[in-house]
């Protein structure tokens, strides 16, 4: 079966290098930019849908290689590639020669007989796209988020697999008090944050969150995100997906129409902007649950970051608001283990009356301390997270060192090893 992958792969390779040369070829050089990737979507149109098909397949046996060195992310295009296709395995970036090398054009060529013809229009006219993408492999479908970006006049892609596997909530290894916080069931409105950067796993927690919910109370989800990543079943829930950009035009509005739509819990997949961030507000204030993620790096920058996106005029309003409703923050990181692999460490932050206080009275410095000292109630702060796991030896000092963000804090809790 492999030798006849391996004969398949190269026939496609052999086939679509053809197309590509052809297409290249007819690119003028005169033409920069947007207009030298418009005038790459015309010659697309032109060809017979089997050699779009080609296309295509080309970019399906990346993605197939992808699931089989089990990598999170793959990288195709523009300078910075330099022709190869670059994937990120437990954690780091490589490029993988044996795929192939191509040409600038090629690989705009490439990219770009993924989309549709409306795809192409927001890519030309906002310069980047975000988009879902989805193969067959060994029979089983494997979905992938897309994010397609001008770079330096040319196209750039990366494609991070979604996993279909939910991480079982219990797991997550969340304080009794968290956990009920989380639970529809025992909290029924309120603001939950899921934060993190980039590829830290804050989807893979926020789809185990949801899917406990699915599983243990009668309800209903609207999940709006860009794009959709894991598909949820309606089992106890009924659960519904609404895509940016190809269900509804923004997470504002689909924050809005959602209230309409009769929901208990409303997912927004990210707060990426004051007016998402004021609906999201809004809509907890009404009386439902919220959960939504951010590009932060602890509880307190959450905090913070959520304040200040809005404007100064509001800024009050919106940090009163914000103390009312807010639940929980869970701020997390993924940590080279001790194995190669990657170890979820977390900073959890339950909303209690000393910590509505703090952000009521603009004083959020305090609550790192707060959370320090409240492991009790199910809170922790990312330091104490990897000491913990530095202590159960999943992870080595250097890494806990690498990743803490109150280095200081660290230090400490290391030094009562001595």
């Amino acid at each position: 079966m492999e030798t006849e992958a391996l004969i398949q792969d190269t026939d496609v390779l052999s086939e679509a290098r053809g197309i590509l040369n052809r297409l290249s070829s007819q690119v003028p050089s005169s033409h920069e930019g947007v207009e030298r990737q418009m005038y790459i979507g015309k010659l697309l149109n032109e060809l017979h849908i089997n050699q779009r098909q080609v296309l295509k397949s080309l970019v399906d046996t990346w993605l197939d290689r992808t699931v089989e060195m089990q990598a999170s992310d793959i990288d195709v295009g523009s300078h910075g590639c330099e022709g190869s296709i670059w994937m990120r395995v437990f954690g780091f970036k490589r490029p993988c020669p044996d795929l192939g090398s191509f040409s600038i054009d090629e690989t705009d060529i490439l990219v770009q007989s993924l989309l549709m013809d409306r795809q192409r229009e927001h890519l030309y006219e906002w310069r980047n796209l975000d988009f879902s993408y989805m193969i067959y492999h060994n029979g089983t479908r494997i979905r992938f988020r897309g994010d397609m970006y001008f770079d330096f006049d040319h196209l750039a892609m990366n494609m991070r697999r979604i996993n279909d596997f939910i991480y079982p909530f219990k797991d997550l290894g969340f304080h009794p008090d968290v956990a009920k916080a989380l639970s529809l069931t025992h909290v029924k409105q309120g603001l939950i944050l899921i934060t993190g950067i980039t590829g830290s796993g804050k989807s893979t927690t926020l789809d185990s969150i949801i899917d406990a919910n699915n599983k243990t109370v009668d309800a209903h989800v609207v999940i709006i995100g860009s794009p959709i990543e894991n598909i949820h079943n309606s089992n106890k829930c009924l659960v519904r997906h609404r895509e940016v950009g190809r269900d509804v035009m923004s997470f504002k509005e689909g924050a809005v129409q959602a209230l309409r739509q009769d929901p208990d819990i409303i997912v927004i997949g990210e707060m990426r902007d004051p007016d998402t961030i004021l609906t999201s507000l809004e809509i907890t204030d009404s009386g439902h649950k919220v959960f939504s993620t951010l590009h932060t790096g602890s509880a307190v920058e959450s905090i913070d970051r959520i304040i200040a996106e809005c404007p100064t005029t509001v800024q009050d309003r919106v940090r009163m608001r914000l103390a009312d409703v807010l639940t929980v923050i869970v701020s997390q990181k993924l940590v080279p283990s001790v194995t190669g692999k990657l170890q979820l460490a977390k900073e959890v932050l339950l909303v209690n009356s000393s910590v509505r206080a703090a952000i009521k009275n603009n004083n959020t410095g305090e609550i790192y301390q707060m959370i320090f000292e409240s492991q009790n109630e199910g809170m922790i702060t990312i330091e104490q997270d990897l000491y913990r796991l530095y202590r159960l030896k999943n992870i080595t000092k250097e890494n806990a060192m690498n990743f803490a963000n109150n280095k200081k804090r660290l230090a400490e809790l290391l030094r009562r090893e001595l």
